[in-house]
């Protein structure tokens, strides 16, 4: 994995810039948000600066006049790291290293692509992280980016800091990356393996914004000891263990990486087979922190994703957690009516648990399908295999063969008709 230690221990300034259509209120939630990043990523931040635009500069994307004044400022208060709220194209950052070389510039994307490398634990985490963040990383290369023979393996005495090195470490950046793809498609053909071993159970999936309670969710629902952190992107790592809910219904359930809004498309992408569990579900549950003043706007944000991985479609339900945070009746009732029949829970002190079992079988029967079936006594391999995943109504032996009656989900039905026919 690659290390990126810029970030730990620095101070930063947050900048945030007001577009035409966005309020101040609006600004300062996303700058809050941004905090909470940079202090995942052990930043301390020490000042915020907002400004309006009518438009965005396509050289330091707010004017040059305020970027030299948030630079000075920078300088002032001894900060060595300034984080923009928005994406910034590779142009700006460098323009904005042209004005000082001792002062980082990093936007949200980059920020998260160094939280997420941070906390990646498996091989597959950090390859789709390392892949996301060295395709980030190449447009943007500046002289202040060049330590990649070292983090990377690279050979031989490091050119000068010039642009030679530079293009010694876009050089060593493209085989990287060719590399890891390579691994990452390793990486999703086992997983593809793995899904294809699974098809006969019925799938649920968690899917919610970063530090939203899926991960205590998992836990208290399956009795697994997973990771739970009280920090943004805890979980890299999908998570997936069997749920028997009841004696005649038994789940799949997947804990998956939290989202957040303005979160990076090739981290998206390069997590696809990370969210492939997402897409593969037959139910997912949208796990959303209620005490959040965010709340609609963290269910849009995980919206939007689900509609850029084409997962809309799956059937959803709301849980609505951290309810143990609220002590107003009133206002606990006015945030369930915003959302179509969500479950309130709370995943920490295990209140309403069995409401939010009750509707994941609901979903179930609802995708279940009784058939008949008849063999002869010699296809005992195939009667056996028939009964397995699904719940068996009737089973009666007949003079010609054996008549079965079972019930099961669609996916795994058709699996038995295909071995059947």
């Amino acid at each position: 994995m690659i290390e990126n230690k810029e970030i730990s221990n620095e101070k930063a300034l947050l900048v945030g810039v007001i577009i035409p259509g966005t309020t101040d209120t609006i600004i300062h939630e996303h700058l809050d948000e941004l905090e909470l990043l940079a202090e995942t990523a052990g930043a301390e931040v020490v000042g915020r600066v907002t400004q309006k635009v009518s438009k965005i500069n396509p050289a330091t994307f707010i004017g040059k006049g305020k970027a030299e004044q948030i630079i000075n400022q920078a300088k002032e208060m001894d900060v060595k790291l300034i984080l923009f709220d928005d994406e910034l194209s590779p142009a700006q950052i460098k323009n904005y290293h042209q004005m000082s070389e001792k002062i980082k510039v990093l936007d949200r994307s980059g920020l998260i692509l160094d939280i997420f490398q941070k906390h990646a634990r498996s091989k597959e985490a950090t390859t789709q992280v390392d892949l996301a963040y060295l395709e980030y990383l190449l447009p943007r290369l500046t002289r202040q980016w060049t330590h990649l023979e070292r983090q990377m393996g690279g050979i031989g005495t490091r050119a000068g800091m010039g642009e030679t090195q530079i293009e010694v470490d876009r050089r060593l950046i493209r085989t990287r990356i060719t590399r890891l793809k390579k691994d990452l498609s390793k990486i999703e053909k086992e997983r593809s393996t793995q899904s294809l071993r699974r098809k006969s159970e019925f799938r649920v999936s968690l899917v919610g914004y970063t530090n939203a309670g899926k991960s205590t969710l998992f836990k208290a629902l399956t009795g697994s000891d997973v990771f739970i952190q009280d920090q943004l992107f805890a979980t890299l790592d999908t998570t997936v263990r069997k749920l028997n809910l009841d004696t005649s219904h038994t789940i799949l359930l997947s804990d998956t990486v939290g989202f957040i809004r303005k979160l990076p498309h090739n981290l998206v992408a390069s997590f696809k087979s990370t969210l492939k569990e997402v897409l593969e579900a037959d139910l997912i549950l949208m796990v959303l922190d209620m005490s959040s003043p965010q709340v609609l706007d963290h269910m849009n944000t995980i919206q939007e994703v689900l509609e850029d991985m084409e997962a809309e479609k799956i059937p959803t339900v709301m849980v609505l957690n951290k309810v143990d945070l609220i002590s107003d009746g009133n206002m606990i009732e006015k945030i369930q009516r915003s959302f179509q029949e969500p479950v309130t829970v709370s995943a920490k002190q295990h209140l309403q648990l069995s409401a939010l079992n009750a509707k994941i079988i609901e979903h179930m029967e609802a995708n279940y399908q009784t058939i008949d079936l008849e063999f002869p006594y010699e296809d005992g391999r195939t009667i056996a295999k028939a009964q397995e995943g699904v719940e068996v109504l009737e089973r009666a032996y007949e003079e010609d063969g054996v008549k079965l009656k079972i019930r099961g989900s669609r996916s795994r039905i058709d699996q038995i008709l295909s071995t059947v026919n």
